[in-house]
């Protein structure tokens, strides 16, 4: 039987399903690409937003610690393996049709490249958009 993201939308709560099954139904954009949002586990704070495909997903799943895919360099991108900056996976949630992996971290570090705490310090505020962080000493 094949899966589809409909199944888990209409599934009751305690339904369990095959992992590879519901990799296989997610709708991968053109690229084999889907967003992963990460999130500090004890602040709730969005840290980041960035790509993944199958390999980093399952990457991710399997060794705990946040894989992605950098579109810009064309590889697998393993968050913090230059910088320090780590991403240890606490749970991974998938949205209800399946476009958006949240991933729910232990961030290590600054989560922007920019050495600040999350990559969105840009708030926008009528017709002005202001920096509300300092990058991390």
């Amino acid at each position: 039987m094949t899966l589809s993201m409909l199944d888990l939308e209409g599934a009751a709560i305690g339904s369990r399903f095959p992992v590879g099954q519901v990799l296989d139904a997610l709708p991968w954009n053109s690229a084999g690409l889907i967003a992963a949002i990460a999130q500090q586990h004890r602040s709730g704070e969005v840290l980041m937003l960035a790509w993944m495909n199958r390999q980093a997903l399952t990457e991710t799943l399997a060794s705990g610690q946040v894989c992605y895919w950098s579109r810009s360099r064309q590889q697998l991108w393993r968050k913090g393996e230059s910088s320090g900056h780590r991403q240890r996976l606490i749970e991974a949630r998938l949205d209800c049709d399946g476009d958006a992996v949240l991933l729910i971290v232990e961030q290590q570090g600054p989560a922007c490249h920019t050495g600040r705490p999350t990559c969105f310090y840009n708030a926008i505020d009528g017709d002005d958009v202001h920096i509300m962080t300092e990058p991390i000493a």
